[in-house]
């Protein structure tokens, strides 16, 4: 099992930043692609963004393209999405995911409880 916790969510601004980071345990993370999805009240889950896990290779969401950046640091077990520039409609708890590399929520065999992300106006 691979377990997976994600921290860095809050409150902020339109227009500021926050980081979030996804810890994961229990198994080789590395060897995982990982996601961010997320999932705003009375919407379905969506894509936010994934990264393979051995060439890095990224994929955005067109809502969050040039403004969120996903990254990994595998020493440390750790799956990063820093979000530049938020709008009032990321409002969302994101989701850290790990598996197959994809945009769809059935590519990710494990999933994190998730982190609230609130952008005022």
């Amino acid at each position: 099992q691979l377990q997976l916790v994600e921290s860095g969510g809050g409150l902020v601004q339109a227009g500021g930043s926050l980081r979030l980071s996804c810890a994961a345990s229990g198994r080789t993370f590395s060897r995982y692609a990982a996601g961010w999805f997320r999932q705003a009240p009375g919407k379905e889950r969506e894509f936010v963004a994934a990264i393979s896990w051995g060439t890095k290779r990224t994929s955005y969401a067109d809502s969050v393209k040039d403004r969120f950046t996903i990254s990994r640091d595998n020493n440390k077990n750790t799956v990063y999405l820093q979000m530049n520039s938020l709008k009032p409609e990321d409002t969302a708890v994101y989701y850290c995911a790990a598996g197959t590399f994809g945009a769809t929520m059935t590519s990710y065999d494990y999933w994190g409880q998730g982190t609230q992300v609130t952008v005022s106006s």
